[in-house]
């Protein structure tokens, strides 16, 4: 035991980045989520991670579970677990219910989902340009769910040249063949992306195998995607982005814990919409339009759902230092039959104070309507201190909401109509400084969320407004880009929580925090040997779980379980000639084959792995 945690000792501190970009850059990102306008990350008070287009590209034996996985803060349930498993997103602790999924900042809702969450092997990583995670309660600007955080995943967007293409073909463990295509161009007021992804692999056995048999078959996963992007430039001040996106996936899996079987899965989304953007003199307006169609199928049985989005929204300065934006936003679920649908109509709007002196403050509000449960409010304000552009001390008292979903309204089981929204108020603070070159950054931040109202489950009477949460953590993260060929990460995060559950008259208070770690630790470090030659390592650290095993040997009593610590070292290299027309990679993921470890309470998990392939890049 001493030597393993001298091994990963020695890791985290000699090895550590893995996908960081390759060139001297400022790592002051410019950034779109936090505001919906563009600003550097200095310039907010709120706290934002990106993920590069470099570190993507970087990550092609990773699944969007994977690469989410290794942020700060973040804990992806089931990302090394079979490759077609279901994924929970868990962002500072909080589930999936309460984290906004946005694709080119549209959001991305599967209504027949449970708590209307979305189910990111959808997704595929290839289509994929840069990710934007904005964390804290967001839902002033984003509404309903954004209690913890947003994902803007942002896609792959066309050149400036009149044809480009790229294509990949990967191969690796469990007869994993993943193959992609990407072909864009821009033709005087045209510009055009065009993107497909097929991936296939015979997977490893979903549960785990504890009988001396150990013939658990394997449980398999294929997926189709495609996505089409057009662009038309009507006018130097007109612009609309018309879209298209396609995804297929089928499946296998198994019973539950330590249980085989022959269960099959199929699901599928269509993603379709348009994008408008008209600039004027002193700001713009955006219109957005999307809609979603989910299919899902278990074993035959049919989960479907449909979501529209409109949303239209003003950026305008008011002058040198204030800025304003102000939107209309309509979004609509619908489950079939058709009688079990609903709405929410909101209006918002936030105004940016930029001082002389260093000093930024954003104040909003929005005002929500829902169909079924009436009105409500969220706020938040924002006021952060730059001190010599390097150090940045801020503050973000928020609060937000959850609508309750389709499923808990009108669902077969347990359904409530009179449920009311999940509020919530979040306070973060913190710290972030950055050298004068903006070569290096640290950040320090607290937060401290209570949810109120919270919808449980009773067996006896269904769905119900009851319980309370309350979570409070820290997270600090040290990024330094030395050099142009050397760059280096390290992070640690710590989350806790406890539900207090009014039961007649009494109130039981207990940590609940299901399959979600106290501590994580991440570290990376990247070095680009040559023009040629770029090689990374990194170390994932995730401290011991709280799991409930439903124990069919026992009348599916809820049984308590501790889900072991553990630590995950992987490696990545790629070489490429040509001119960077021609780039070979390898992939290798935990290192040290560590299988006795569990994300999931008697599921398997991948021991070591490796993928490699190549890639072309044709201009």
């Amino acid at each position: 035991m001493k030597r393993k945690i001298f091994i990963v000792a020695a890791c985290i501190i000699s090895s550590p980045l893995l996908a960081q970009d390759t060139t001297y850059k400022s790592l002051d990102e410019v950034i779109f989520t936090a505001s919906k306008f563009a600003q550097k990350q200095s310039a907010t008070g709120k706290v934002v991670t990106v993920i590069t287009a470099q570190q993507i590209e970087k990550s092609e034996g990773k699944d969007l579970a994977q690469v989410l996985n290794e942020q700060t803060g973040m804990s992806i349930s089931g990302a090394n677990s079979n490759p077609g498993k279901d994924k929970s997103i868990f962002l500072r602790g909080a589930s999936s219910n309460y984290t906004v999924l946005l694709l080119d900042g549209v959001p991305l809702i599967d209504p027949s989902g449970v708590g209307g969450s979305f189910d990111i092997r959808l997704i595929a990583l290839n289509a994929i340009e840069r990710i934007e995670i904005l964390k804290g309660s967001q839902s002033t600007l984003y509404g309903s769910s954004a209690i913890a955080g947003v994902i803007n995943i942002i896609t792959k967007k066309s050149g400036q040249q009149k044809i480009s293409s790229s294509a990949a073909l990967t191969y690796g463990s469990y007869n994993s063949v993943k193959a992609n295509a990407n072909l864009g161009g821009k033709i005087d007021w045209l510009d055009y992306s065009l993107n497909y992804e097929y991936f296939n692999t015979d997977g490893i056995s979903e549960a785990k195998d504890t009988s001396s048999s150990a013939n658990f078959d394997r449980d398999g996963f294929r997926r189709h995607s495609l996505q089409a992007k057009l662009g038309l430039a009507i006018s130097n001040k007109l612009r609309v982005s018309p879209y298209f996106r396609f995804t297929d996936f089928k499946g296998d899996y198994d019973d539950g814990p330590f249980a085989d079987a022959p269960n099959k899965y199929t699901s599928s989304l269509v993603n379709t919409g348009i994008a408008g953007l008209l600039q004027y003199g002193s700001g713009s307006v955006s219109l957005d339009y999307g809609y979603d169609y989910t299919q899902r199928f278990y074993n035959g049985a049919p989960y479907k759902g449909q979501f529209h989005h409109a949303e239209a929204y003003l950026n305008h300065r008011l002058s040198e230092s204030v800025h304003l934006l102000a939107g209309i936003n309509y979004q609509g679920y619908r489950m079939p039959p058709a009688d079990t649908s609903n709405n929410l109509a909101s209006l918002y709007t936030s105004v940016f104070f930029k001082g002389t002196n260093g000093m930024n403050l954003e104040v909003g509000g929005r005002y929500n309507h829902h169909n079924k449960y009436g009105s409500n409010f969220t706020y938040n304000l924002n006021p952060s201190y730059l001190l010599n552009d390097e150090v940045k001390i801020f503050v973000n008292v928020s609060s937000g909401f959850r609508a309750p979903s389709i499923s808990e309204l009108f669902g077969p089981f347990g359904a409530n109509p009179n449920l009311k929204p999940e509020n919530s108020v979040n306070i973060e603070g913190g710290v972030q400084a950055w050298t004068k070159d903006k070569s290096m950054s640290v950040l320090l931040t607290y937060f401290n969320r209570k949810i109120t109202d919270l919808i449980a489950y009773d067996f006896a009477l269904g769905y119900l407004n009851r319980d309370k949460q309350h979570d409070e953590g820290f997270e600090t993260e040290w990024n330094y880009q030395l050099s142009e060929k050397l760059s280096v990460k390290a992070s640690y995060a710590f989350v806790t929580g406890k539900t207090t559950q009014k039961t007649g008259n009494k109130d039981t208070t207990f940590n609940n925090l299901i399959r979600r770690p106290k501590h994580t630790v991440n570290a990376y470090l990247g070095y680009q040997v040559n023009k040629q030659f770029f090689a990374s390592t990194s170390v994932q650290v995730f401290s011991k779980r709280d799991d409930i095993f439903y124990n069919p040997a026992n009348f599916y009593s809820p049984e308590p379980k501790v889900l072991d610590g553990y630590a995950l070292w992987n490696a990545y290299a790629d070489y490429s000639f040509l001119n960077n027309r021609i780039k070979l990679f390898v992939d290798l993921k935990n290192l040290l084959n560590k299988e006795d470890y569990y994300e999931v309470y008697g599921f398997n998990v991948q021991g070591f792995n490796v993928t490699g392939g190549i890639r072309f890049m044709i201009h």
